[in-house]
């Protein structure tokens, strides 16, 4: 009988196991200055699969934004990437993993995310632009409001 009864448990323990990490594999481990929210979680989309109300974006291209539509500290935050600092905040410029795939992939390291001031706020806020490619460069980078749950692309 006790054999039965540990037995049981040891199958409902692993099918529990099991199931947390069905997609930590391929998002196991947490760069330095990265937050936990940036890791694998589906943002944004329903139990059912289908997308939630928060506003987040389907897979595929991120829509486009002109930098004369962003908020004025994102144009600031862009002549800082370009200048090469100094930023404001010491977590600018960390390694940004698009775990969640909302952006096209590339080869890890090429994304680095930058805060965008929000006035008001007492800390980082939400708002941030995320750059591939080179430092200083900023041909290829989006534009978020809502702490990484969908992006725009900022258009040249």
């Amino acid at each position: 009988m006790k054999q039965a009864w540990a037995f049981t448990c040891i199958l409902a323990l692993s099918a529990v196991l099991g199931g947390c990490g069905k997609d930590g594999s391929r998002n196991g481990t947490q760069e330095p200055g990265v937050s936990a929210s940036q890791a694998p979680a589906q943002l944004g989309q329903a139990a059912s699969g289908t997308p939630a109300a928060s506003g987040a974006q389907e897979r595929g291209a991120p829509a486009a934004v002109t930098k004369a539509q962003l908020p004025g500290d994102a144009a600031e935050t862009l002549r800082l990437i370009k200048a090469g600092g100094p930023f404001p905040f010491g977590e600018d410029g960390v390694l940004f993993r698009n775990s969640a795939t909302l952006l096209p992939q590339h080869p890890r390291g090429y994304y680095h995310a930058y805060t965008v001031r929000t006035p008001g706020a007492a800390d980082r806020g939400q708002r941030r632009i995320v750059c591939g490619g080179p430092r200083r460069q900023t041909g290829d980078c989006y534009y978020t409001d809502n702490y990484y749950a969908s992006f725009k692309r900022i258009a040249e």
